[in-house]
């Protein structure tokens, strides 16, 4: 038993030996295989595929929801016709507010909402023109109660002001107890003004120096119109009644000379044709022979002479006659202008006497004091009229560039002292409000399609409205340095709560379809400036293709060249 336990020793022993031997064998290297051993792994090309679709070039914008152009409201000035203290008796309440609707309420006096651009800046009163009451004419015809668009605030525009409060359950500003007295004391003044000249002119035509010349001024007055009226009279009048009664002696002459040359000429025209006569006259006994016709005709004839030389005798002296009365006229008339003349020469020589004398008179002054003073209470009156009546202090209406619209924030409460804003007003439409970096402001235009995200996940879609300072909300903060506002509009306000954070994407580019696209860092530009990408056509093995680039989008860029849909092209190599 002893020699195999010393041999089963002895081979164990062996092996022993034998794997120590290995062991320290494969833990022995040269310092060559040392130096491979530690040296980094051969460097593999990193690639990624070329792929086909639609590319879209995005701008974000981080914004919050609100309501857009918000507009903080002032009053233009006092509310009532008085100068007191201005009480808030009702604040304005949150929510829509329309057109024509109460705002408020300052010492139980209405402020009304109107639509218009210009902002009320006065007091509109009885008279007054330009763009703000023809703002305010439109207004009230779109509500329905009428008025003229003149820019005249007139008697018909009162009456549809008088309507618009008279329905809101309030009275139209009417003059105030100190407008009232102002307008009685100014009327007096020139009622006094007026008195006083009545006095001075009475004192001055009462004056010594005075008094016979103005008594002169008249008379001449009373002549002249005594002179005017004959003249009229003579005018008017062609026959005096003795002419009229000479004419007509004239025409009685010229008549009876007439019926005597008819008569003649009938007698001696029978003794021409007593045949014709016998057969038209009775029949009568035979008489003896009488004279020759020869003798009878003569003695006619002689006749039927001696009538016509009457009758042109009398027309003549007829026309003598007319003929003197024409000239007696004449003369009557010339000698009234004359007398007109003459007394117009009078009173203008009175007058000027008249004149120089209250001129000269130490009573003139007080005089022409007094008129000076007529003048000036006038105006004054004038002045305070125009304005006087019905009227719309400029309190109580507040412009809004678009209604409706919503009160938003509340600066005013019950009770307080109105000084400053009252309120902030917005649209009735969401927007969101954000800002970019510069450079990315310049690839945005207004009208540009972008989606909104919401903290749920839904989008919606919007419009880029504004980019730059018109984007800029009224009262909000200036965005950081080197950044622009911009202003998104939502198409749709369903499911959208203002003062949510939001993100939007303004879609500045995309494909019309798809498209190759590769990352933007296998793009390298050669010295030759045209733009190439590495391919791998096999393991570590590539091939340069020269390529033109397009749209560039989320770190890709279109490309367009002797690539297909799936090659691999290198985005990085050791």
């Amino acid at each position: 038993m002893k020699p195999r336990r010393l041999l089963a020793g002895v081979v164990a022993g062996v092996v022993l030996v034998a794997g120590a031997g290995w062991a320290v064998s494969t833990r022995l290297r040269s310092p060559a295989d040392e130096a491979a051993r530690r040296a980094a792994p051969k460097a593999s090309l990193v690639t990624a595929a070329v792929e086909r679709r639609t590319l879209v070039s995005t701008v974000v914008v981080s914004g919050t929801l609100e309501y857009g152009s918000p507009l903080p409201i002032s009053l233009a000035g006092v509310v009532g016709g008085t100068t007191e203290l201005q009480r808030a008796t009702r604040a304005p309440r949150r929510g829509r507010l329309k057109e024509g609707a109460v705002l408020m309420e300052v010492n139980g006096r209405p402020v009304f909402a109107l639509r218009g651009s210009v902002p009320m800046h006065r007091t509109i009163a009885p008279g007054t023109k330009g763009d703000d009451v023809r703002q305010l004419q439109r207004a009230l015809r779109r509500l329905g109660y009428g008025a003229p668009v003149t820019g005249v605030f007139d008697g018909a525009t009162i009456a549809a002001v008088t309507r618009m409060y008279t329905k809101k359950g309030y009275e139209a500003q009417r003059p105030t107890p100190a407008d009232r007295q102002q307008y009685d004391t100014l009327r007096k003044a020139v009622q006094t003004a007026r008195e006083t000249l009545a006095t001075e002119r009475q004192n001055l035509d009462r004056g010594r120096d005075v008094r016979p010349l103005t008594i002169r001024l008249a008379n001449a007055k009373a002549d002249l119109a005594s002179a005017e009226r004959a003249l009229e009279e003579a005018e008017s009048q062609q026959l005096t009644p003795e002419d009229e009664g000479r004419l007509a002696a004239a025409d009685a002459a010229v008549r009876a000379a007439e019926e005597k040359l008819a008569q003649a000429e009938q007698e001696l025209d029978t003794a021409r044709n007593p045949a014709t006569s016998a057969t038209t006259a009775t029949p009568q006994p035979a008489a003896a022979p009488g004279p020759t016709a020869s003798a009878d005709t003569s003695l006619l004839e002689l006749r039927v002479e001696n009538a016509r030389a009457d009758l042109a005798a009398a027309q003549e002296a007829r026309g003598r006659t007319m003929e003197e009365a024409r000239q007696a006229r004449d003369k009557r008339l010339e000698e009234s202008r004359r007398a007109v003349r003459s007394a117009k020469e009078a009173r203008a020589t009175a007058e000027q006497a008249l004149r120089q004398a209250r001129q000269l008179s130490p009573t003139r002054l007080k005089v022409a004091d007094a008129r000076k003073d007529v003048v000036a209470a006038k105006e004054m009156l004038a002045e305070f009229t125009r304005t006087y009546g019905t009227s719309v202090p400029p309190g109580e209406v507040v412009f809004l560039p678009k209604l409706p619209a919503r009160v938003e924030k509340v600066s005013v409460k019950p009770g307080q002292q109105v000084e400053r804003e009252i309120a902030t007003v917005t649209g009735s439409a969401f927007a969101v409000t954000g800002s970019v970096e510069a450079t990315e402001s310049d690839l945005l235009r207004v009208g540009m399609e972008a989606s909104i995200e919401l903290d749920t996940g839904k989008t919606c879609e919007a419009t880029l409205t504004a980019v730059g300072d018109q984007a800029r909300m009224p009262g909000a903060e200036a965005p950081p340095d080197g950044a622009q506002p911009v202003l998104l509009t939502p198409v749709s306000m369903k499911g959208l709560k203002a003062g949510t954070a939001v993100t939007a994407r303004v879609t500045v580019g995309a494909t019309k379809e798809p498209v190759l696209v590769v990352p933007v860092a296998a793009v390298v530009t050669a010295a030759d400036g045209r733009a190439r990408v590495q391919v791998e056509y096999a393991t570590d093995r590539t091939r340069e293709v020269e390529v033109r680039t397009g749209l560039t989008a989320d770190g890709n860029v279109e490309v367009t060249g002797a690539l297909k849909e799936g090659d691999r092209v290198v985005v990085s190599g050791a």
